[in-house]
């Protein structure tokens, strides 16, 4: 664990260095949870200990506070001096009394519902940052904005993002030495990526670095062109990648080291994923795939570490960093501790930015191995699809460990993991053509999912997830608690020895750190997918998650089981002999599937599919079975109506509920495409008998 200093990055004739040197110090003060992984090092490890393993199994409701909003959760909430500090759904914000959850203040940022279809992965938001009273958060259409903590009004606003751009953020801001730091997604959509730092005070930008290459000859004003120029762009091919955008946005991890002053960037994929349409498929692609080591006060480049060279599945290094000091073959070293989409863990040296060690984590058949004499993978060549073909890979771009954050406990020395397996066929796109502001990956989507209990039986069967409690200087797993679905939850541990993590199946459990065994959970009737926090207020300890079903894998996955209910998403607390309840779990109401009896041809339903699995599925569900956070659109009333379709498709009817107008993308010929393919397949779950 990092030590609790002020080190040689804090300095100390700054008015916002006071902050600074909170965070450092963040374990004198246990009952605050300051920043987004609570300290700088980014643990997740909380010191409070009054809620053990010998007690947790009287671990009850404190109090639970309902959302404005039915939409995924992802947030990490702040705690500072008894305020809990909550990012939503749809970028909004709420201030609760921590030890009540009474409403002190809510925030909405009013996100206009159309730009939903810029966000690759549901309309969520990760977290905020909270810096000398003020606190920082981005929204889905590309906005910084400081508010007044106290009060929740806005103090500043800045656009990060061209709004124009299919750019969106979900993830949190870091903050340190009077900047904010934050990214954004869009990689997926065809857009380049980059980081900015904002002043805390004016939200006056200080510097940009982007992370790959822009049109040859044009430099870009920024603290970044000499190492595009200098080390990236000979690692990219042709013109296609920088005419479309080349990917390697930052939408997660960003980990200030005030040990080192240097701020780690996990860098995203290419975008479109296949290398063979963005860069001839040919080059590494600096700096997709990489963690990227910058100094925080002018950005400029100090090193980087590319863990998927080409990367072509997805595998983003945007996953959570964790700071430690490990003592390794008998000498001390600062590390980072990695465990990114590609299903090695890391562990590398912070001062150099060289891998010390690196092993699979779950079965990949990607790569054999890490070669720790070069860095790079030992890569499987079937793996690369753009030459060889259609490849299925064990693990695909849902993630070995996805956003989900990690923790590390300095208590037993094991960093504890959200992993799973999805396999994912990469088929290359022999049709591709760029589609600004869609999804734009390069493989197909083919998804006539079964409907049949066998089928679905052996689909689900594929889909592994575990708690994975991983001992990373000995790069071995010590224990593993498997999951009945992929989409593990975030973790906290904590010195009571015990982590926490939410389910998909929407329970929350606890566990003994140090073998695994159950010793708590609680029914909160929807997905727990964020990462968990435990604070204290007025001496007792609480231990504090949101729930809220969505995010990607859970609306674009197909819902093989009847939708579930209607609940608004929901911040919970816990404590040692709680005994507040949730209100009753209401029925859901499922519409009957509702084709028409409409005689559409073949060719209109393949085209239909095409279109569906490629610009609505990853909304509406693959093979348009839902899972039931947005409309199933085989139980669309909608479906048999040509002409409401396409006021809803085309001419954007509901485009302030999120579902935008798709006129710039798809003709009202599409559009029925879409319908004659969606009612084909109401009416092959309605004569299936399917629920």
């Amino acid at each position: 664990m990092g030590a609790c200093s002020t080190g040689g990055g804090t300095d100390t004739g700054r008015e916002d260095a006071a902050f600074d040197a909170r965070i450092i110090a963040a374990d004198s003060e246990p009952h605050n949870w300051l920043s987004h992984g609570r300290t700088y090092s980014e643990q997740r490890f909380s010191p409070l200990d009054d809620i053990d393993t010998g007690n947790v199994a009287k671990l009850g409701l404190a109090w639970s506070h309902d959302l404005d909003t039915f939409r995924g959760q992802e947030g990490t909430p702040l705690i500072v001096d008894g305020v809990m500090f909550a990012t939503t759904a749809w970028s909004k914000v709420v201030a609760l009394n921590a030890a009540t959850g009474e409403p002190i203040w809510q925030f909405d940022s009013e996100v206009p519902g159309d730009t939903a279809l810029h966000a690759c992965c549901d309309v969520v938001n990760r977290g905020a940052a909270y810096a000398d009273g003020r606190l920082f958060f981005g929204t889905i259409d590309g906005r910084l904005i400081a508010l007044d903590a106290r009060t929740g009004q806005p103090i500043w606003s800045v656009q990060t993002t061209d709004p124009d751009a299919a750019q969106a953020i979900s993830g949190a801001p870091r903050v340190a030495k009077g900047k904010v730091f934050i990214g954004n997604g869009g990689a997926d959509h065809g857009q380049r990526g980059y980081i900015s730092a904002y002043d805390q005070k004016t939200g006056k930008m200080a510097w940009r670095f982007y992370t790959v290459p822009g049109e040859p000859g044009k430099m870009d004003g920024q603290i970044s062109d000499e190492p595009l120029e200098k080390m990236a762009r000979a690692t990219w091919s042709g013109d296609a990648f920088w005419k479309i955008g080349g990917g390697g946005t930052v939408w997660d991890s960003i980990v200030y080291d005030h040990e080192m002053d240097r701020l780690y960037v996990g860098v995203g994929n290419g975008g479109p994923w296949n290398r063979g349409l963005r860069s001839n498929g040919e080059g590494d692609n600096l700096f997709v795939g990489s963690i990227l080591a910058l100094d925080p006060d002018t950005g400029e480049y100090i090193w980087h570490y590319q863990e998927t060279p080409g990367d072509q599945w997805d595998f983003t290094s945007t996953q959570q960093m964790i700071l430690a000091d490990l003592t390794i073959d008998g000498t001390a070293r600062k590390v980072i501790m990695h465990a990114p989409k590609n299903g090695f863990f890391y562990v590398i040296d912070r001062g150099t930015g060289k891998p010390i060690s690196a092993e699979k984590f779950v079965p990949v058949n990607w790569a054999d191995r890490i070669d720790l004499a070069t860095g790079r993978p030992v890569e499987n060549p079937a793996a690369r699809y753009d030459k060889a073909g259609p490849y299925l890979a064990t693990s695909g771009g849902w993630g070995a460990h996805n956003w989900h954050p990690m923790a590390f406990s300095p208590k037993t020395g094991l960093v504890y993991i959200p992993a799973m397996q999805v396999p994912m066929l990469y088929n290359p796109d022999g049709s591709y053509e760029m589609r600004p502001g869609l999804l734009n990956l390069g493989i197909k989507m083919d998804a006539n999912l079964p409907m049949d209990k066998a089928g679905i039986a052996a689909l689900q069967s594929a889909l592994q997830g575990n708690l994975i409690a991983w001992d990373p200087v000995a790069q071995k797993e010590v224990w593993r608690v498997k999951r009945e679905s992929p989409w593990n939850g975030g973790v906290l541990a904590t010195a009571g020895n015990l982590v926490f993590e939410g389910l998909a199946d929407g329970t929350f459990r606890a566990y003994d750190a140090t073998n695994g065994t159950e010793l708590w959970r609680f029914d909160a009737q929807q997905a727990v997918m964020p990462g968990p926090v435990s604070y204290g207020v007025d001496g007792v300890q609480y231990i504090a998650v949101m729930a809220g079903k969505g995010g990607a894998y859970n609306l674009a996955m197909p819902g093989f089981a009847r939708p579930d209910p209607k609940i608004p998403g929901r911040i919970m607390a816990f404590r040692i002999g709680g005994t507040a309840k949730l209100a009753a779990k209401p029925k859901a109401d499922v519409m009957p599937f509702a084709p028409s009896d409409e005689v559409f041809t073949a060719a209109q339903i393949a085209r239909g599919d095409t279109i569906f699995n490629l610009t609505c599925g990853a909304c509406h569900g693959a093979g348009a079975q839902s899972i039931g956070v947005l409309p199933d659109l085989r139980r669309s009333g909608a479906l048999a109506h040509k002409d409401v379709w396409k006021q809803i498709v085309i001419d954007g009817m509901l485009a302030e509920n999120g579902m935008a107008s798709f006129a710039k993308y798809l003709t009202p010929v599409d559009a029925e495409a879409v319908r004659a393919y969606v009612n084909d397949r109401a009416r092959a779950a309605k004569q299936a008998g399917a629920q």
